[in-house]
């Protein structure tokens, strides 16, 4: 069976949906399926790739062409819809991310909301026929799916399939309330990540336990986030983009994960990655991003409650040792690709077949 699969963008562009994209295209091929990516971005190894000169619109690049691709199945990755427009075969399968939600602030200008609600509605018009048309859609999560305002109408084609990891990737180390006071952050240095709120708990959080915020990832609005730590004297480390091999280093050392994000995420592979780890992880309390951090970990409303959550973890050395341990028992169990592949993606690729 060939699948031909479209994204946006493709490693060595750095993502969350690349990443997912790159790894389900070399379990499929790992199970003798023929696998074809159709992207702007990426570099040709062992999955084929087709790699379209692309208008470089931020977030959303616009094929300039593109090819006639002959395949079984075709999968598409959105919410940036102009490669997945493009897809008139059938059947066409589409996983749906996340909305596109434009953030108040980038690099600390404000956006007006005006011009947001614009491209919201112009990002909604575009990937409406793609719903429409496609005969399956993939969401990460149910209650991510239940409370999108996309996804609703939908709910009719839905399937959930979880973001994985590949447990094996992720030796565990030692139990979590065995190690010392480090609280992590690792992702973009934006605002909508919610770092901000992160810092301002460590705060409250280092009156009662000498600890330290390590911060991984780079961003436009690093220099505000170094400017917030050095007004409120936040022990604070910001290491910058690091190889892959130290992010999961660094997970293995830490007490805690915590993933602040305030809009823009509907499931957050970090959390599965500090759980592999055996790492408990604290996040917000936004649908989809809940629902897999419950699984191992804590949710917090805001930033008192964050504070008092990361307490907790700190001191409490048996609370600690039991989330971790809890989550990676989740990603072994729910959240392995091997699991995702067999239990879910194959099932998927098979049943639209077979109603094509």
């Amino acid at each position: 069976m060939k699948i031909a699969l479209t994204t946006p963008y493709y490693p060595p562009h750095i993502g969350g949906i690349e990443v997912h994209v790159k790894t389900l295209a070399e379990k499929l091929k790992g199970k003798g399926y023929e696998v074809e990516v159709i992207s702007s971005t990426g570099r040709d190894g062992e999955i084929h790739l087709r790699r379209i000169p692309s208008i470089p619109i931020p977030y959303s690049p616009i094929p300039i062409f593109f090819p006639d691709v002959e395949a079984d199945v075709y999968h598409s990755h959105i919410p940036a819809p102009f490669f997945a427009r493009r897809i008139k075969n059938k059947p066409h399968i589409i996983t749906y991310h996340n909305e596109v939600v434009i953030p108040e602030k980038v690099g600390g200008i404000r956006i007006p909301r005006f011009f947001a609600d614009r491209i919201e509605k112009m990002n909604e018009k575009l990937v409406t026929p793609v719903l429409d048309r496609a005969e399956i859609i993939i969401a990460t999560t149910k209650s991510y799916a239940e409370s999108s305002p996309m996804l609703r109408d939908y709910m009719n084609k839905v399937e959930i399939v979880p973001n994985g990891v590949d447990p094996e990737r992720f030796n565990s180390g030692s139990d979590a309330g065995k190690r010392g006071a480090i609280v992590l952050y690792v992702g973009r240095l934006v605002e909508y990540k919610g770092l901000h709120i992160l810092i301002k708990a460590m705060s409250a959080v280092q009156d009662v336990v000498e600890s330290v915020l390590v911060v991984i990832g780079d961003g436009e609005d690093r220099k505000t986030f170094e400017f917030l730590a050095k007004q409120l004297a936040v022990n604070i480390e910001f290491k910058g983009r690091v190889a892959d091999d130290e992010v999961v280093a660094w997970m293995k050392k830490a007490r805690v994960l915590v993933l602040p994000s305030q809009s823009m995420e509907a499931f957050g592979i970090v959390l599965l990655e500090a759980m592999a780890c055996k790492t408990p992880v604290i996040a917000s309390k936004l649908p989809g991003v809940m629902e897999v951090a419950r699984e191992g970990g804590l949710i917090f409303e805001d930033e008192t409650d964050l504070a008092e959550k990361l307490i907790e973890l700190l001191t409490n050395e048996t609370l600690t040792t039991s989330l971790g341990l809890k989550g990676r028992c989740a990603v072994e169990e729910k959240y392995s690709w091997d699991v995702i592949v067999r239990d879910r993606i194959e099932k998927i690729y098979d049943a639209v077949r077979v109603r094509g």
